[in-house]
């Protein structure tokens, strides 16, 4: 077994790998998800080697969590290790390495929670964690220890080559391609701002009923802001491209829509307009528009905000909410997308939920806690930001399913409203469900037709209202290209949303006065 390796020493390592040695530990495959190349059959023990820690030590921990009378313990290992580069004004001029390494012990006693962690995986420090959570319970108990059993897990996200054998100088050539495409696209740029990250996390979870689960994570984002000028007027969008991938995806193609979509977004506002304001026909467009479904409705689907009664929702499981043609899901299934995981990080199956389906309240998003509440399995949907924080639940892959209709059948119903390709800065009110999100990209619809382009817009409604009010729904579904992080309780996870061409009846728009 590896030494036990302490926060100092193993940051100090770190920030040798930041420049270039190899001294990090060997990269794991984990049980399920790890390229061959990197070692396809290893197992669970390579896990705790990589931690530095053995059952004997977990069953140990579990023990002292439970030492006082809590009903369960869980312990969750994570090490995590980030890259960033930036360009900007046609040079390379940002980079830097982030690790992150520790374990978080959570200790339940009925819907109580006790949380600690330690940035420190020597047994000493882990059973001192365990004994700041145990004070959630206030009574004696003798733990027997329990003996782990692995269950075997999917594997989403293959890739082939890990990003700790990429080097910086690998990645830098992606960014200046982007870059140069930029340039060449539009003589009117003037700015373009260039990012790439990624990052890798090896996860180890282990609970009090013998379940122990572990994970290999890759992350990717590859993004491009864009500025133009013409006749004094400037103008800013951006494009980007993330998943759980390896750097082969950045292919040429990827690469070269990355900057042609980016350059097309920002170049059409210089004729955008904006509508007429007042309630008005919105066709959400397919793709990225998701994250609307994803703020005004999923939210207001995961289970805490239900068990308290402060969503909107919390009354609707076997209700129609929407028209048959309908359904919602949350799923951490789909391969290589940025909110998909193989297993939760309370160690639970991922799996598709259903939250509406023909048009009726399926479900909730739930967590262990949730689930225990409303006495059903969990979904899934345990989540945390890292090791630091406790699981709740939170989304992966959140959108609409197809439904009857045709793209061009649902513009052409429209005689006046507005087209929404993409949206920023939205506010959300969990509990009521009202929501206001500013449209960065979109059309005006005009007798059926794609107009003009538009611009400087807000559309306000309300969640639940919106779902009633979904007109038609279109049979190309597109999840979306680029990364979101859903923030929720001060803590941020990937997400991903998609949605096929939606038309809702009406929304109220923020345009100009008739």
């Amino acid at each position: 077994m590896k030494a036990i390796i302490n926060r100092r020493d193993f940051l100090k390592a770190g920030a040798v790998t930041a420049v270039g040695a190899a001294v990090l530990p060997h990269v794991l495959s984990g049980c399920t998800t790890g390229p061959a190349k990197i070692g396809g059959n290893m197992t669970i023990h390579d896990y705790l080697e990589h931690f530095g820690v053995t059952e004997q030590m977990i069953q140990q921990i579990i023990a002292e969590g439970l030492s006082k009378g809590g009903d369960y313990c869980d312990l969750f290992f994570q090490h995590s290790i980030g890259n960033y580069i930036g360009l900007e004004d046609n040079a390379v001029n940002r980079a830097y390495s982030d690790i992150s390494f520790g374990v978080g012990i959570r200790v339940l006693k009925g819907d109580q929670t006790g949380y600690s962690f330690s940035e420190e995986v020597s047994l000493i420090a882990m059973k001192s964690a365990a004994r700041t959570a145990a004070n959630i319970a206030n009574s004696s108990a003798t733990v027997e220890p329990v003996a782990f059993e692995s269950p075997k897990l999917p594997s989403y996200y293959m890739i082939k080559t890990p990003w700790e054998e990429i080097s910086i100088n690998e990645k830098i050539p992606y960014l200046q391609q982007v870059n140069d495409k930029v340039f060449a696209m539009d003589s009117r740029v003037i700015k373009s701002n260039v990012w790439f990250n990624d990052e890798t996390s090896y996860v180890l979870f282990a609970n009090s009923e013998g379940r122990m689960t572990c994970d290999y994570q890759p992350m990717a984002q590859l993004s491009v802001s864009v500025t133009a000028e013409q006749n004094g007027q400037k103008e800013q969008n951006y494009f980007d491209y993330s998943g759980r991938r390896g750097i082969e995806f950045f292919t040429p193609e990827a690469i070269n829509t990355l900057a042609t979509e980016a350059v097309k977004r920002t170049v059409s506002l210089f004729d955008a307009v904006k509508p007429k304001a007042g309630e008005l026909p919105v066709v959400l467009a397919a793709g990225s528009s998701g994250i609307l479904l994803h703020e005004a409705i999923g939210h207001g689907m995961e289970a805490d905000f239900n068990r308290k009664e402060t969503s909107i929702f919390s009354d609707k499981i076997g209700k129609k909410v929407a028209k048959d043609f309908v359904t919602i899901v949350d799923d951490g299934t789909n391969p290589n997308i940025r909110g998909t995981i193989n297993v939760d990080d309370e160690g639970n199956n991922t799996e598709k939920t259903y939250l509406v389906a023909g048009g009726t309240m399926e479900s909730y998003l739930h967590d262990r806690i949730s689930a225990q509440h409303y006495g059903v399995k969990p979904t899934g949907n345990g989540r945390r930001e890292s090791f630091r924080h406790m699981p709740m639940p939170r989304m992966r892959n959140t959108y609409m399913e197809n439904g009857p209709h045709k793209k061009d059948e649902i513009i052409e119903s429209v005689k006046y409203g507005v087209y929404a390709e993409s949206f920023s800065n939205g506010q959300v009110m969990i509990g009521a469900g009202d929501f206001t999100f500013y449209v960065k990209s979109g059309y005006l619809i005009e007798d059926g037709k794609l107009t003009r382009p538009i611009k400087d817009i807000n559309i306000i409604g309300n969640g639940p209202k919106v779902l009633a009010d979904i007109e038609m729904v279109a049979d190309d579904l597109k999840m979306a290209e680029g990364g979101w992080t859903c923030g929720k309780n001060g803590q941020g996870v990937p997400v991903s949303q998609g949605l096929p061409t939606v038309k809702v009846s009406k929304i109220t728009v923020g345009g100009v006065n008739a």
